[in-house]
C-alpha cells in the first residue's frame, strides 16, 4: 500500500491540536514537576475502539496512546490506509482527547532491509498522526537480537528526523531486566532511543524488584507504562495497590532523577461490561493521583 505522505502543514496541525486539547486536569502535580497522565486502550479492546475512547474519556483521562491494535483497528501498522488514519485522528479529537504514543510491530521474520522499510512505514503513519513517541517491546528470541539492534538504530535516526522519540519498555527476553535493557541501549547506540519504564512488567517477566531494576537505567527513562503485578507471571489486569509495585517509592526516585513523564495507565481489572472496566480505570487514575500528590 502507499504510505500517506504527511506534509509539514498536516503535521503542525496535528501537533497544534494535541497541544490545544491537552487537559490541565490530567497533569499530575508533584512539587515542581507536572507529569502528563494518560490511559491506553488495552482494558477495553473486547468492546472495540469506540468503547475504548469513550471509556478513557469517562474515566477522566484527557490523554491516550495507541497501544493494543486489532484486525479492525490497525492504528499505525502498515495495513493502515490514509483514509483510516484520517478517520482515526478525527475520532480521537471528537472526544477532546490528545494522543501521544503509538506502538511499533516489528517484523523480525523479514530480511533487515524489508524490516527497516516496514518499520519506517509505521513511523510515517505515526508522523501523520502527530504522536510524540513510538514504542517498541523489544524481542524475546536471542536469534532476533542482532537484527533488532540494527533495526532500532535505523528507526531511532529515522524517527528523530520526523520529530518522534523512539522508546522501549521492559517486556521480557531482550528487554527483561535492567541488564538486558542496558545492553540494548549500548547496541542501538543512538541518543533517540530511550526507555519507558514498566515496574509491573519487571515483576511479571523477571520477578525482580522494580525499584532496584530502575536504578541502573534511570537516566534513560522518559516515560512510564503503569500496571501492577503480584508475582512473576502473575495477573497484570488488576487494580493498583493489589500487587507488589511500590508506586510511591518508584515515582519518588524518578522525580529525584528529573523525570518529567508521561505516565500512561496500561491496565486495570476488566469488568463484565465496558462500564465496569471504565469505573476500574477511573479508580486507578484516582489511586495514582493520590500517590503522586505525596511524591
Amino acid at each position: 500500500m502507499n504510505s500517506p505522505i504527511p506534509t509539514r502543514r498536516h503535521f503542525l496541525r496535528s501537533l497544534t491540536l494535541a497541544t490545544a486539547t491537552f487537559p490541565l486536569a490530567n497533569r499530575a502535580e508533584t512539587g515542581a514537576k507536572s507529569w502528563p497522565l494518560g490511559c491506553f486502550n488495552r482494558p477495553w479492546t473486547k468492546w472495540g475502539y469506540d468503547a475504548s475512547l469513550d471509556g478513557i474519556k469517562a474515566a477522566g483521562y484527557g490523554l491516550t496512546g495507541l497501544l493494543t491494535s486489532t484486525k479492525t483497528e490497525p492504528f499505525t501498522n502498515p495495513s493502515a490506509t490514509p483514509e483510516y488514519l484520517d478517520a482515526l485522528k478525527k475520532k480521537i479529537a471528537a472526544r477532546n482527547l490528545a494522543v501521544n504514543m503509538t506502538a511499533l510491530r516489528l517484523r523480525t521474520d523479514l530480511p533487515l532491509a524489508d524490516a527497516i522499510a516496514d518499520t519506517r512505514l509505521q513511523l510515517d503513519q505515526a508522523h501523520f498522526l502527530g504522536v510524540q513517541f513510538a514504542l517498541t517491546f523489544g524481542v524475546a528470541k536471542p536469534e532476533e537480537f542482532a537484527l533488532f539492534y540494527k533495526l532500532m538504530a535505523d528507526a531511532a535516526a529515522y524517527a528523530q528526523d520526523k520529530g518522534i522519540k523512539l522508546v522501549m519498555k521492559p517486556h521480557g527476553g531482550g528487554s527483561g531486566s535492567s541488564e538486558e535493557i542496558l545492553h540494548c541501549i549500548k547496541e542501538v547506540n543512538h541518543p533517540n532511543f530511550k526507555i519507558w519504564y514498566d515496574a509491573g512488567n519487571i515483576i511479571y517477566y523477571t520477578g525482580k524488584d522494580p525499584l532496584a531494576e530502575l536504578e541502573p537505567i534511570i537516566q534513560h527513562v522518559t516515560g512510564f507504562c503503569t500496571k501492577d503485578c503480584a508475582a512473576e507471571k502473575g495477573d497484570v489486569m488488576i487494580q493498583f495497590g493489589a500487587g507488589k509495585v511500590d508506586f510511591a517509592a518508584v515515582f519518588r526516585r524518578l522525580k529525584a532523577a528529573g523525570f518529567n513523564g508521561p505516565i500512561m495507565v496500561e491496565c486495570c481489572k476488566i469488568g463484565d461490561t465496558a462500564e465496569e472496566t471504565t469505573a476500574n480505570a477511573k479508580a486507578n487514575r484516582l489511586y495514582l493521583e493520590k500517590v503522586l500528590a505525596g511524591v
